[in-house]
């Protein structure tokens, strides 16, 4: 009775070791592809959606728009989309308040598409493929925080995009405090995305 108890418990120890590496081992990957910056000329880039923050871009959206317009102004590509629905208590979609952004930094309002349906980061890449085929755009630089950027590109292969991943320099996500808890949300999302991909 005893051996059985102990090879029971040892099976658990087992299990809750084995999640706690393949959680760590995934937070290590997205951590390390976060790193990876492979820009190269492309015909847009698509800048994945963050909420708004009082009818203004929030911070962290703000510096993904910031590194899309620097890709714009260095050539890297000649039209920017800009992604996200209407929020709850929003008038306008975060996709519109961003074109108004990037208008104030310069960008000319003729090369910014906006993507003004989606909620969530798998829309963001369904309907930005959608305003590609409309335009005729077969490469696309994809922006996004460092962290956030290994799931976003994973979807972007699975839908068919040819992409090239290209995170924001000046992430919001820098200190302990903000890090970590979007790293350890991430490392959640991508193992669920991983099995959702299955069905």
């Amino acid at each position: 009775m005893l051996k059985r108890k102990s090879i029971i418990i040892i099976s658990i120890i087992a299990i809750i070791l084995s999640i706690l590496i393949g959680l760590i081992a995934t937070a290590v990957s997205i951590l390390s592809y976060g790193e990876k910056d492979e820009k190269q000329v492309a015909d847009v880039a698509i800048v994945l959606g963050a909420a708004l923050d009082y009818n203004t871009v929030s911070p962290v959206y703000r510096e993904r728009i910031n590194h899309a317009i620097t890709l714009y102004n260095e050539g890297y590509v000649k039209n920017i989309i800009l992604t996200g629905g209407v929020g709850e208590g929003n008038i306008y979609s975060d996709a519109f308040i961003a074109m108004e952004y990037a208008f104030s930094k310069g960008v000319p309002k003729n090369v910014i598409l906006l993507e003004e349906k989606s909620t969530v980061t798998e829309e963001n890449i369904l309907f930005s493929k959608k305003i590609m085929e409309d335009n005729n755009f077969k490469t696309a630089i994809v922006v996004s925080d460092p962290i956030h950027m290994k799931r976003a590109m994973l979807m972007a292969e699975d839908y068919g995009l040819t992409a090239y991943p290209s995170p924001t320099p000046t992430t919001m996500y820098k200190t302990n405090q903000t890090k970590y808890p979007f790293l350890a949300r991430e490392t959640i999302l991508y193992i669920e995305y991983l099995f959702l991909r299955i069905f």
